[in-house]
């Protein structure tokens, strides 16, 4: 076995249906008083129930969360924040409402309790992105390790299936690329096939019964597992493509995972055998690459650049950025291998690895 460093992340997971009913006993309980309640403005009324249950422990609501985290965004709920006197922050929502909590948490250093109602998996990382004149840096930080999850299945039943389909591929996306991080060990690998596992059989079923509960919750699970592995272990090229083309180019952030998935997977192929047996294993196909793109099929999630809005005049670039400081990958990362992978993607050809 080869030697490895595994470094458990802090963080009090709460899960099952019905969970957040507890939310104001793990407010009190991390000796806060005075939360504010963040969602987008899509998910208010959600918020506004979160914020009637807390009574007295809620400094309101704040739903200006917007996708990639704007620096404008953060530095406006900063301020609220402060004008709130909040000590910490409630994130009802998915990736980018935790992510405008982080933002916060960065800047003023209050503790996170993150309610998921999508399977981004970001609840469960010290991981912060913020997005400046169209370029997206993320970092890690500690401060913005949320304290609390509660997981409660019940509340993404609302999530329509397209929805839950393109969030759940992107926690897919988290789990392949732990199997060939740099610090990958044996641990995050077991987590993350099974990450891959849960998915690929819950998500089907939340597809033929968005009301399945036991479905959900198997996916919510998957979800958990998928942030706990990508909280631990680095980013690669998938991670890197899919910063710049939500960063750069505005396009959604889980279609964009959802797409790129099978040709970031497909480029490493040769390069990260083990992890592709695992991903084999996973989804119990023949080949890895081409496994995901037929899940991605079988599920009716957009499967090229172009049906989610990409222009083609805007590869060659989106090639150059991606390329111009990669993250560490198993294999080179070279501008003319970028521009291939992203033509491929933009047609939505099937890959092959």
């Amino acid at each position: 076995m080869k030697n490895f460093v595994y470094n458990a992340l802090p963080c009090r997971v709460v899960f099952g249906a019905g969970m957040l009913a507890q939310l104001g006993e793990e407010v009190e309980r991390l000796g806060l008083s005075n939360v504010l309640v963040l969602s987008t403005p899509g998910q208010c009324a959600m918020a506004e129930r979160v914020s009637a249950q807390l009574g007295g422990l809620s400094a309101g609501v704040y739903d200006q969360a917007k996708m990639h985290v704007p620096r404008e965004t953060a530095e406006a709920a900063v301020a609220h924040a402060g004008n709130e006197n909040a000590d910490g922050c409630i994130a009802v929502g998915g990736g980018s409402t935790i992510g405008l909590a982080k933002a916060i948490a960065l800047e003023t250093g209050v503790p996170i309790v993150a309610v998921p109602t999508t399977y981004a998996g970001s609840e469960m990382t010290p991981i912060w992105g913020l997005t400046t004149d169209g370029v997206k840096k993320t970092g890690r930080d500690m401060k913005v390790m949320p304290r609390t999850v509660i997981y409660d299945p019940e509340l993404s039943l609302s999530l329509p299936s397209e929805l839950s389909v393109v969030s759940g591929m992107n926690a897919v996306a988290h789990c392949v690329e732990a199997l060939y991080a740099q610090e990958a060990n044996p641990v995050i690998s077991m987590m993350a096939e099974e990450g891959i596992r849960a998915m690929a059989q819950g998500l089907p079923r939340i597809v033929k019964n968005p009301e399945d509960s036991e479905a959900r919750s198997d996916v919510l699970y998957g979800a958990w597992l998928a942030g706990t592995v990508l909280g631990s272990v680095g980013m690669a090229l998938h991670h890197k493509l899919c910063h710049t083309l939500g960063g750069s180019f505005n396009l959604p952030h889980a279609q964009v995972h959802t797409v790129i998935l099978p040709y970031a997977t497909a480029y490493n192929s040769d390069a990260a055998p083990e992890a592709m047996e695992a991903i084999k294993r996973a989804l119990d196909a023949k080949d890895a690459a081409g496994g995901l793109f037929d899940l991605n099929k079988s599920l009716g999630a957009p499967v090229s650049l172009e049906a989610i809005g990409m222009q083609e005049s805007d590869l060659e670039q989106a090639a150059e950025i991606a390329s111009s400081n990669p993250y560490f990958n198993p294999r080179k990362v070279t501008r003319e291998g970028i521009v291939d992978l992203l033509r491929c993607a933009y047609e939505g050809r099937r890959p092959e690895s």
